[in-house]
């Protein structure tokens, strides 16, 4: 099992024809991920070759939905046209929209994920990773060699933390991890994951990693306290970020004590989270929680 995206899931590349969209629809297409078409207004009719597999473009998200049945879309624009893709994947209601792009502004990305809520679109981003079900579908840019599958469910605000718990619990291997970016808006929360994690069977442990900046992590620690009953890991990046300096990703502000790691590690722990102080310590943790239960 897993959460989002599946060997089943039919997916689209909006901006598959730009450089970044051609690098990574090669890569996921490598990773087994179903790619069913592309999405370029200027290019509808063409096709793109990668590694002798024709990728068609059509000319909107519906186009193709139309076409192929796809249910995902993965979003490589530039930021000064994220806002309008991913309005017309919404208006198209796919089901899930993962919004790479990063330097999406703000006001962009309020629009289009409330809009998202109204056409019941589910955004993961922007400014992330995208996520990745080891063996079944990789979608946006998480390296698809780094893990297997496995029992650990993972949901970061942080694409490089992903990749690094991903590597150091590659032996053991994941569901599904789940990158939903570290701006200040974004569709998808860490709360999303842990309910869809609660109801998967095939998770057993989840881990949750962090940031300084904001109240995200406090308000996950009381979900966990009241809705999850399986066993979740933390971790903060911050710990030692001085005081009074922005950090990071935008969402990444402390004012005063609230949005601390402290605060926050205190907030999880408190909640029945344990909490490491490095990435490195935080796989342990994983690993001796799931020998003990």
């Amino acid at each position: 099992m897993a959460i989002y995206v599946t060997k089943e899931s039919k997916v689209l590349v909006q901006g598959m024809t730009g450089a970044e969209g051609m690098k990574h629809t090669r890569r996921m297409l490598a990773a087994g991920t179903d790619v069913v078409g592309g999405v370029n207004p200027r290019k509808a009719g063409q096709s793109v070759a990668f590694d002798g597999r024709a990728v068609p473009v059509f000319g909107s998200v519906a186009d193709a939905m139309r076409a192929t049945g796809a249910d995902v879309t993965v979003v490589f624009v530039p930021p000064a046209f994220a806002r309008s893709a991913v309005l017309e994947a919404a208006d198209a209601r796919i089901p899930l929209a993962v919004v790479i792009t990063e330097g999406i502004p703000v006001h962009d990305t309020v629009a289009f994920t409330a809009h998202a809520r109204r056409t019941g679109t589910r955004i993961i981003g922007p400014n992330c990773p995208g996520l990745i079900t080891p063996g079944q579908s990789d979608v946006g840019i998480i390296p698809a060699d780094i893990t297997k599958p496995g029992p650990i469910g993972l949901v970061s605000k942080s694409g490089t933390l992903t990749y690094q718990l991903m590597h150091e619990l590659r032996d053991t291997g994941f569901s599904t991890c789940v990158g939903i970016g570290g701006d200040p808006v974004t569709g998808t929360s860490h709360i999303d994951c842990l309910a869809a994690f609660q109801d998967d069977p095939e998770t057993e442990l989840v881990v949750l990693i962090g940031e300084i900046g904001g109240d995200a992590e406090e308000r996950a620690a009381a979900y966990i306290r009241d809705h999850v009953t399986k066993p979740v890991v933390g971790y903060i990046a911050g710990f030692t970020a001085p005081e009074g300096r922005t950090m990071g990703h935008a969402g990444a502000i402390v004012s005063g004590s609230a949005g601390t790691a402290r605060a926050k590690q205190q907030a999880l722990e408190a909640a029945g989270v344990r909490v490491g102080r490095t990435p490195t310590e935080t796989a342990r943790l994983v690993l001796d929680t799931l020998r003990t239960g």
